[in-house]
């Protein structure tokens, strides 16, 4: 007689994605949602609470070069005009940390019109969740030296009094989760969320209530027009495909060797993300003697859109 496995399908999309984390937090029917969310990871309490926000218009928007790795597209503005920016990113990009200061940056200054003065320009807070680990340095007793959740603002080095708290950061780095299967804290129980949710077959206690349960019931798969399940597919496959990349940048950057290999590893990355390679970039590539550029060229084929992005032609 034989034995039968139950195949375990997924009930619920993985929030980390374009299209999922948009449809929880991003549709103007959900904003208590975004509202939670921005309360629990700012830890806001009393009359510092959030009450009410409004989607920032497009013009509002700060332009970005499109990426697979990241989704920069959930921002609002409360009542008094302070701005929040919340950013998921699900793969480590160079100049990563750069980017969300620019990007923080750019919406405050965005605010200014050609009318306004400097007194009219209100408080940004950068939110920004990774699914990698930021800062990993950990200290003697085995705790890391940032926490999960870390807020960031100026802070004058002799004195320590912090100030100019007009451009202000949250990180959020999901790894770092380490409260198991029964969170407790607000804030690990986002973390729970986002981390786990892909892998749920029902709600858990922990997330049973409030604005987690709402969340996992918009992530629910079986309530996905074909068109949500087509992109949702899409982005996934657009993750793995840039997980491969990085992956194989890394395991092949590392190695030490002939100018070949690192040659090569070039080419595979390129191949891997789809990008052309002309007949004379082949050929410039394979005949560049340092490696250090080498290096250099496929640290770059991971986050390059084409070629040119890549390889340093002569002038």
């Amino acid at each position: 007689m034989g034995v039968y496995h139950r195949l375990v399908l997924p009930v619920f999309a993985d929030p980390k994605t374009d299209v999922v984390f948009k449809r929880i937090f991003g549709a103007e029917s959900r904003k208590p949602l975004l509202i939670a969310l921005l309360n629990d990871l700012l830890e806001l309490t009393g009359p510092a609470r959030i009450q009410a926000v409004e989607h920032m218009s497009l013009e509002q928007h700060v332009s970005l070069p499109k990426s697979k790795l990241s989704l920069v597209d959930v921002k609002c503005m409360t009542a008094s005009g302070r701005r929040f920016v919340v950013e998921m990113q699900v793969l480590p990009v160079e100049g990563f940390e750069k980017r969300v200061v620019y990007n923080a940056s750019k919406a405050y200054v965005l605010q200014l019109r050609d009318a306004d003065g400097y007194p009219t320009l209100c408080d940004v807070v950068a939110v920004t969740i990774c699914d990698f680990k930021l800062w990993p340095k950990k200290l003697e007793n085995g705790n890391y030296k940032v926490p999960m959740l870390s807020r960031w603002r100026m802070q004058e080095q002799q004195s320590g009094q912090t100030g100019l708290g007009q451009v202000q950061y949250a990180f959020l780095e999901l790894p770092k989760y380490a409260a198991g299967e029964n969170p407790v804290t607000l804030v690990d129980k986002w973390a729970y969320f986002f981390r786990k949710a892909k892998n749920l077959e029902v709600i858990p206690k922990a997330l049973s209530k409030g604005a987690f349960r709402q969340a996992l019931e918009i992530a629910r798969k079986s309530t996905f027009t074909q068109d949500e399940w087509e992109e949702y597919e899409r982005a996934k496959m657009a993750e793995q495909d840039e997980r491969g990349a990085i992956s194989l940048a890394r395991k092949e950057g590392h190695k030490e060797g002939s100018l070949e290999m690192a040659a090569q590893a070039v080419l595979a990355v390129l191949e891997a993300r789809r990008i052309d390679v002309p007949d004379a970039a082949r050929e410039r590539l394979l005949a560049e003697k340092d490696l250090a550029t080498l290096q250099r060229w496929l640290a770059k084929a991971v986050t390059a859109a084409t070629i040119v992005d890549v390889i340093d032609f002569p002038g």
